[in-house]
């Protein structure tokens, strides 16, 4: 994609946001989880559903994998298949930056070209298995697992959860999982 078309994109999601920010903007700000364990919030976590941004709208096969970095930052890297099982695979690199005081819950994360998006784990399943990202915005909401699939009664649950965080949630999309991934995918 030529830069000029990426920034207009980039300035197409802003304004977006901007446009629902401003619809959300009589609701409270999302509360936060008391604390996350850092440590062992790190590794693999399942996309199970989302309200999704442009550049992952059509994902399939999506897992976030987080990396405690020695300066105290968390490396994310967000993999999935674009347009189906078989569709390209896709790499997002960022960062992550907990913010002091938080109890580790609400980060800001540095995307391309200096974008920045924030980050609060609004929901976290006591055993570290499930979670709920949110934003103030109730812009776009990821729903997350340690495991591919949940039951039904755990998935209707974590919906009920988004929607008491404020969130339309017809927008919520369930992402396909299909593992284990054919040979030929990296």
């Amino acid at each position: 994609m030529r830069p000029s078309r990426k920034f207009a994109l980039i300035g197409a999601v802003l304004l977006g946001s901007a446009t629902v920010a401003a619809c959300a903007s009589d609701l409270p700000p999302i509360t936060p989880v008391a604390h996350v364990d850092l440590p062992r919030f790190m590794g693999k976590w399942y996309v199970i559903a989302t309200i999704p941004t442009i550049f992952e709208k059509h994902a399939f096969n999506a897992v976030e994998t987080y990396t405690l970095q020695p300066d105290g930052n968390i490396h994310t890297t967000f993999r999935f298949n674009n347009g189906g099982f078989d569709g390209p695979v896709k790499h997002i690199q960022s960062t992550g930056y907990v913010h002091a005081g938080s109890g580790n819950a609400v980060w800001g994360v540095k995307l391309f070209w200096g974008f920045k998006a924030q980050y609060i784990v609004a929901w976290l399943k006591p055993d570290y298995s499930e979670m709920i990202v949110a934003r103030d915005k109730r812009d776009y909401t990821w729903v997350f697992a340690r495991t591919p699939n949940v039951s039904p009664a755990d998935y209707a649950a974590l919906v009920a959860r988004v929607k008491t965080l404020g969130y339309d949630v017809s927008k919520l999309r369930k992402v396909p999982q299909q593992w284990p991934m054919a040979k030929q995918q990296p």
